[in-house]
């Protein structure tokens, strides 16, 4: 499960820094985001809200990454990252499309190495497809991350820039 939040950390650091710099706003409201990487498939729904992607990100890779490069492309966005991680480095790449207001999709690679028991480099794949669903349920707040057993992860939101 580690493993798979550090594999994940690159593709969320690429949305988080796209989103900080050139990437627009999701819809606020009640969005579900499937993840299918090499250790499986993962659903849960998220409340979004103004800065709600950069307050998770924020949190996880605060002061982690060393590059965070965001180019527009035809079709969406490319974003490279460098991070650090104690020992583990990550180093990923990623491309973002949708229309932000119904849909985003993100697909990228992130290889890590220092892995406790890895000798070499290890290449983790992941696709996240995140929809909205339409508005947040009663008693959500933004940053309220709803696990698939119901569980309730709260992540404060800042406020957007």
């Amino acid at each position: 499960m580690k493993i798979a939040l550090i594999a994940a950390l690159g593709i969320l650091v690429a949305l988080s820094a796209a989103a900080q710099q050139q990437l627009p706003q999701r819809k606020p409201g009640l969005w579900e985001t499937k993840s299918v990487g090499n250790e499986g498939e993962t659903l849960a729904r998220q409340c979004v809200g103004p800065g709600t992607d950069q307050s998770i990100v924020g949190g996880l890779a605060a002061g982690a990454c060393s590059k965070l490069l965001v180019t527009k492309t035809a079709n969406g966005y490319a974003v490279e990252t460098e991070c650090a991680v104690g020992q583990i480095r990550a180093s990923g790449s990623s491309i973002i499309t949708g229309d932000f207001e119904t849909s985003v999709r993100t697909e990228g690679t992130t290889k890590l190495s220092g892995m406790p028991g890895q000798s070499s480099p290890v290449e983790r794949k992941l696709v996240v497809e995140a929809k909205r669903l339409g508005e947040c349920a009663a008693g959500q707040k933004p940053g309220d991350i709803i696990m698939p057993d119901g569980k309730v992860i709260s992540v404060p939101s800042r406020p957007a820039p």
